[in-house]
């Protein structure tokens, strides 16, 4: 018969067999919690916003590059080049995309926060089209007629063409790259017009407006073709043959721009993209290789 001490100190040591297996199967748990992690944070990651006009591009190219490196991450959002420009110099992107140069003040930002004035990389050249109603009889407009309207010069499409109606104009928000590259070039001295204007966020919004209102004009890149005509500036046609051979008068550059000169993941998906793949990705887009 097992005496009452030996049984006291039987069931002690199975209560501490099973606080030490507890323990045990906890210690497991929090190891492979901790080994998952360890995986999540080799994870390379690479962020990137800007420009609207940019934004399905990008997300192409990084689809295509997150294809070929399952290791890597690439981020991709718009909100326009200002914005892109801004989280940049505030160290929450690693790339900002932008479809015009960066503005003075944002190189200032950049200085301030950063200590460096940023480098910028050529991805691509693009035109700014003019937008029409498919239905506007409209095909020709000269850059001093749009200079004109998009300043109020002009308020009916009967000064430049057989139909009589009031003139829309589809614009930009202030911080877009479009916006400023459309007020550098084309108004040049002149100020925008907000009599009979509608600010838009995103091209694909501009495009979309002006199929919908046959009074309406926009602009944006040539890579958006989807239900509206592009109209002949000065006589020439935003084709890419007249884009690449420069006849057309409002052509452009796209740019990636970094804090400093790029290394590590975010230099291997810029080289990817100057690469020709990459700049096969761009054709396909609609818009034009740098080669």
């Amino acid at each position: 018969m097992e005496r009452r001490g030996d049984l006291y100190s039987r069931k002690i040591k199975n209560a501490i067999g099973k606080t030490l297996k507890k323990a045990v199967f906890f210690i497991l748990i929090i190891f492979t919690i901790l080994s998952c992690s360890g995986l999540s944070d080799k994870r390379k990651v690479i962020k990137i916003k800007g420009s609207d006009t940019m934004l399905q591009l990008t997300r192409q190219l990084a689809a295509e590059y997150m294809m070929r490196h399952n290791d890597v991450s690439v981020y991709v959002e718009g909100g326009g080049t200002g914005a892109g420009a801004k989280s940049l110099a505030e160290s929450s992107i690693d790339i900002c995309a932008a479809s015009r140069k960066l503005l003075p003040q944002e190189i200032k930002l950049l200085t301030e926060k950063q200590y460096a004035l940023g480098i910028s990389v050529l991805i691509a050249k693009d035109a700014l089209s003019v937008y029409l109603n498919t239905n506007n009889p409209a095909e020709d407009i000269s850059l001093e007629e749009l200079r004109a309207i998009f300043s109020c010069k002009i308020n009916s499409w009967d000064k430049i063409s057989d139909y009589n109606a009031d003139i829309v104009k589809v614009i930009r928000p202030r911080n877009s790259g479009t916006y400023a590259y459309f007020k550098r070039l084309v108004l040049e001295t002149e100020e925008y017009c907000e009599d009979n204007s509608i600010t838009l966020h995103t091209t694909n919004a501009v495009v979309k407006h002006v199929a919908q209102h046959k009074n309406a004009v926009g602009y944006g890149g040539i890579a958006f073709h989807d239900s509206v005509k592009h109209a002949k500036i000065d006589g020439v046609l935003p084709s890419k043959q007249n884009v690449q051979n420069d006849s057309y008068p409002i052509i452009r550059y796209l740019y990636f721009y970094t804090v400093n000169t790029p290394t590590g993941t975010v230099k291997e998906f810029i080289d990817f993209v100057l690469s020709e793949e990459g700049q096969a990705i761009v054709s396909k887009s609609g818009f034009l290789p740098l080669w």
